[in-house]
């Protein structure tokens, strides 16, 4: 009789698999001499979600190779001991939709009345109008059984005008009224004539291809042969830095490193937030008029501050040039070119740094990738999730002959995942050998990752169809993505009522800002000996003034 399947037996798999290949990841050649420090370990040994790929195992050798390197930087600033790191699989599943269990004042991302709480930041109401939401879904083209999502990002008008229809029709109420009328507006046009109103529009949608016929696209034979991701040299003339001295009482492994972060929406904000939880300052910067998805804010602000510069203006590059005098990291979350053409994308940076003396680590996280013919295409999670074939193997995993978007932001939150690993070690390196460095993160590299791993087979898949209940198992292709989440949340709840054990996996902390408490997911990693965690509460985006003096906050953590 073969063994039972085990995602914790899977994710320490994984992690052997990553750490193995640690030269092209550019992990500190430390972490092959720690990682039996490694421990990942769970309560129950099982799967959570409903999706063919082994998402919670991946998750958890990420953050494994998390801690392994942020242990390495902890022996850079307070000596070399051996100390273990751990990896809780329950908390990694969590830190994967971990945006649907955030709360403010009680009310989570699907809850009437959660509006109320936030700040309208969805300044041309492509998120709470649900016909302009609908502009970025799935759906079927004029060639039956051919798929295409289009995606209006944050600003709707332009997609929908793309494909014959008004920016806004208030008359449609219902999710049924609203597709029927979207997906037979995108049924009018075959794959390739969508391809070339998207191009350009400059929008982010993207046929939705099977992973077989993904690789057989050019970018697709090309952006395969790069690694999950990539930390390379920028510069090597800046001398070694060490980390700063610790002023707290606490432990604290990235304490005095600055941090600037530029993205919007989950994956970007996602890698700064998990340097927060190591103690780093992070500064997140976004410009006055720029949309954002409110909600997103609760859970991925946590630990910073936030505050608004327009980089355009002389006055705002002005402020931003002079956070970058002491700035440690740069996150920059928008498309290939964006910062470029500011003057401050990788190589300006770098040039920036060498002029102080001091090394800068430069991160980068997009879509596509930085190498092949679609590196430069706008896109976000649902976009990689759909062109590299993921949609497509849910689908057929639920038993359909139609693509179906995963549950959850999950892309999203692994990629923010890589993206710290990238940040880690190339401050590792910094660190060590002097310079500036670049980490590259993508959506797509971590699904492909997640292809490289490999699904689940067809036993388990089986026995995992067997438990979904007949709500989830009506999903279809255009069912917008918090239908998808809300349904499969629902599930969750009455299968594993533990996960939603808040105590567990959650914390909870009073923000000024928000005038209420915040709940969100606690750290993942722990790390004997360091404290791993936030030192403020969360904040809407603009909410403090452009500066490293970020003192006492007026958030406070409910015990």
């Amino acid at each position: 009789m073969a063994p039972a399947y085990s995602p914790v037996f899977e994710a320490r798999r994984i992690f052997q698999l990553l750490c193995g290949k640690g030269d092209l990841l550019g992990l500190p050649t430390r972490v092959q001499e720690i990682k039996d420090n490694i421990i990942i370990e769970s309560q129950h040994d099982r799967i959570y979600f409903p999706i063919p790929f082994k998402e919670t195992e991946t998750a958890a050798a990420l953050k494994a190779v998390e801690g392994a390197v942020a242990s390495a930087l902890a022996d850079l600033k307070f000596g070399e001991k051996d100390r273990e790191v751990k990896v809780d699989l329950e908390r990694a599943t969590c830190f994967l939709f971990q945006a649907y269990l955030a709360t403010v004042d009680g009310l989570g991302k699907l809850d009437k009345g959660v509006k109320a709480k936030l700040k309208d930041t969805d300044l041309l109401q492509a998120q709470s109008d649900p016909y302009r939401r609908m502009s970025a879904n799935l759906y079927e083209t004029r060639d039956q059984g051919e798929y295409y999502h289009i995606h209006g990002s944050l600003e709707a008008t332009k997609t929908l005008k793309m494909i014959g229809l008004d920016a806004f029709r208030p008359d449609l109420k219902t999710h049924e009224e609203i597709v029927s009328v979207i997906e037979a507006a995108v049924q009018k046009f075959s794959v390739q004539e969508l391809e070339e109103m998207n191009a350009h529009q400059k929008q982010a949608g993207v046929p939705v291809l099977k992973h077989a016929d993904f690789l057989k696209t050019p970018h697709g034979t090309t952006v395969t042969k790069e690694p999950a991701w990539t930390v390379s040299p920028l510069e090597n003339a800046s001398p070694p830095v060490p980390l700063p001295t610790s002023t707290s009482s606490k432990s604290r492994i990235l304490e005095g490193i600055k941090v600037l972060e530029l993205c919007r929406i989950i994956a970007g904000p996602t890698i700064s937030r998990i340097l927060a939880e190591y103690g780093a300052t992070v500064l997140k910067v976004t410009g006055p008029g720029l949309s954002d998805v409110p909600f997103f804010q609760v859970d991925g602000n946590m630990g910073k501050h936030a505050t608004e510069i327009d980089l355009k203006s002389p006055e705002g590059r002005k402020i931003f040039e002079n956070l970058l005098q002491d700035v440690d990291i740069i996150v920059d979350g928008y498309r290939p070119g964006a910062l470029e053409k500011l003057g401050y994308g990788p190589k300006s940076m770098a040039k920036m740094a060498q002029s102080r003396d001091k090394g800068i680590v430069y991160v980068n996280e997009n879509c596509f990738g930085y190498v092949g013919e679609w590196a430069n295409r706008p896109g976000w999670q649902q976009i990689a999730d759909c062109v590299s074939g993921v949609a497509w193997s849910q689908g057929q995993f639920m038993g359909l002959d139609e693509p179906v978007v995963p549950p959850f932001p999950i892309s999203d939150y692994g990629t923010g995942c890589m993206g710290a690993i990238a940040a880690l070690s190339g401050l590792y390196h910094r660190t060590t050998r002097g310079g500036s460095w670049h980490g590259m993160v993508s959506l797509l590299q971590y699904d492909l990752l997640l292809f490289e791993v490999g699904q689940y087979d067809e036993s388990v898949k089986s026995q995992l169809r067997s438990q979904m209940n007949q709500d989830f198992l009506a999903l279809r292709h255009n069912h917008s993505v918090d239908h998808i989440s809300g349904t499969t949340l629902l599930m969750l709840q009455k299968r594993f009522p533990d996960l939603f054990e808040k105590e567990r996996f959650c914390e909870t902390w009073y923000s000024k800002n928000y005038g209420a408490d915040t709940c969100v997911v606690k750290p993942v990693v722990e790390i004997e000996g360091f404290e791993v965690g936030f030192q403020r509460g969360s904040r809407p985006n603009g909410s403090d003034l452009p500066n490293w003096a970020f003192g006492k906050d007026g958030d406070a953590r409910k015990p």
